[in-house]
């Protein structure tokens, strides 16, 4: 039987297939490669991206269904509503983080650009206005699990997070730049929801690291605002972080296998790709790798999910 090029689930979450295919995973760029492009940004940062390295061949040897768009708030609510799953920040009563005007960076022990933990923060109140067709923030890693657990119960279909190879190849949709629009971060301006001069009015302490132009949205956007890759998806750069199957490894690249690396086999945190609507453009690049503990929920971080082809 044929595989469909699309689908729709019962949650109204459209799903692209992408096909099976090798591409060149993670990145070798020299830091002097990448001042010359992110004139800004202080040295220290274009050094710490061995976990980038080496650069190296991956082949996908399985097609699958990925998410064409970050799950959104309406979708979310849904899964709520009939599963009956509380997500982590309302369950253990100390909510998230979110936007406050009135909130100063630097009253924190990090200098968090946001506020929280707090309940007044969840998935419902990031602190900003959104939508129903805006992507879901503030859900932890597990509440992405139990919604791919709970789709699989009630569909019969196979639904998780994608593998870090899985979400790059897909990222990266054919190509090798920095971007799927090219290695020009300007580029970003087209195609993706990052940190630009509309969000730094907020943060105008880090507007040199701001895009000089505008993307038309301080906050997150409704999914799809912008071109998909040539895969058919949406936001893969910037809206909203998305987290991955993965446990982190800091050299795991040097020894994953050639085909379907699933990741280490254990580890502290998880991992998370793609950038949001408040990512400085150079974290917002295919290759770049992040982190957070399972339990994290966080105004910035969101999720895209993989249903498995049959």
């Amino acid at each position: 039987m044929p595989v469909a090029p699309k689908l729709t689930n019962s949650l109204g979450m459209e799903f692209m297939l992408v096909p099976a295919g090798e591409f060149t995973m993670g990145s070798d760029e020299s830091p002097e490669a990448l001042a010359r492009d992110y004139p800004h940004y202080e040295r220290q940062r274009l050094l710490e991206l061995a976990d980038e390295h080496p650069a190296h061949k991956v082949r996908i040897t399985r097609a699958f269904y990925l998410g064409r768009h970050e799950v959104t708030v309406g979708q979310f609510r849904r899964f709520l509503e009939a599963s009956g799953h509380v997500p982590e920040s309302e369950a253990d009563g100390t909510g998230g983080y979110g936007y406050n005007p009135r909130y100063d960076p630097e009253s924190s022990a990090r200098g968090d650009a946001f506020e929280g933990r707090n309940p007044r923060y969840s998935w419902r109140n990031p602190g900003f206005p959104q939508g129903d067709d805006h992507p879901v923030v503030n859900v932890t890693w597990n509440d992405a699990v139990a919604l791919c657990a709970w789709l699989s119960r009630t569909e019969g279909a196979a639904y998780r997070l994608p593998t870090e190879a899985e979400w790059e190849y897909a990222a990266r949709a054919g190509t090798r730049t920095r971007y799927s629009s090219g290695d020009d971060p300007r580029t970003l301006l087209k195609v993706a929801n990052v940190f630009d001069l509309d969000a730094a009015v907020h943060w105008p302490k880090w507007k040199p690291h701001a895009l000089d132009g505008h993307d038309g949205f301080a906050f997150t956007a409704p999914v799809g605002s912008f071109p998909p890759n040539a895969f058919g998806l949406h936001d893969m750069h910037g809206n909203a972080w998305e987290w991955t199957a993965d446990w982190y490894g800091e050299r795991y690249y040097a020894e994953s296998p050639a085909e379907d690396p699933p990741g280490p086999a254990d580890g502290s945190v998880r991992v998370r790709r793609g950038g949001s609507w408040h990512t400085w453009s150079f974290y917002a690049r295919s290759s770049y790798r992040n982190w957070n503990s399972t339990r994290t929920r966080y105004t910035l971080v969101g999720m895209r999910l993989l249903r498995e082809a049959r």
